[in-house]
C-alpha cells in the first residue's frame, strides 16, 4: 500500500508554495493539492477536494489544511472517498513538510504520526 499526501489550503499560492518546499525534500512522495475552490476563488470546497483526491496515484493519503472550515470540507469530502484519508490536526507547513521528509526516507507512518504529535494544534 502506497501513502501519499494532500494539501488542503483556502488560498491556491499557499497550496502551491507548500507543494513547491515538500518536492523539493520529498520528490518521490505522491502529492496533490486542493488550493481555494474549485473556481480557484479563496476558500475551499468538498468537490476541489474530492478532484485532488482522485488525481493522488497513492492508496491513502496522509492530509493537512490550514483552517477549520477546510477540516469541515475535508470530513465532507470522506464520506464520498473510497481512500483511506488520515486527517492531521497539526501545524500546516511544519506538519505536511515533516511528514514528507519522513516519509520519503521509509518512515512508517505510525512512526511519522508519533513524530508529529508536538506539533497537534487543540
Amino acid at each position: 500500500m502506497t501513502t501519499g499526501m494532500l494539501l488542503i489550503s483556502h488560498v491556491p499560492k499557499i497550496a502551491a508554495g507548500v507543494a513547491e518546499l515538500i518536492r523539493q525534500v520529498a520528490p518521490d512522495i505522491n502529492l496533490t493539492t486542493a488550493g481555494g475552490t474549485s473556481s480557484g476563488e479563496i476558500g475551499t470546497d468538498m468537490d476541489h477536494i474530492l478532484a485532488a483526491i482522485d488525481e493522488n496515484k497513492a492508496d491513502e493519503l496522509m492530509v493537512f489544511y490550514d483552517l477549520g472550515s477546510a477540516k469541515m470540507n475535508l470530513d465532507l469530502a470522506t464520506d464520498f472517498s473510497e481512500k483511506p484519508l488520515i486527517r492531521y490536526d497539526v501545524a500546516f507547513l511544519e506538519g505536511a513538510y515533516s511528514a514528507a521528509a519522513l516519509l520519503q526516507s521509509g518512515v512508517p507512518r505510525s512512526e511519522i504520526e508519533k513524530q508529529l504529535a508536538p506539533l497537534k494544534i487543540k
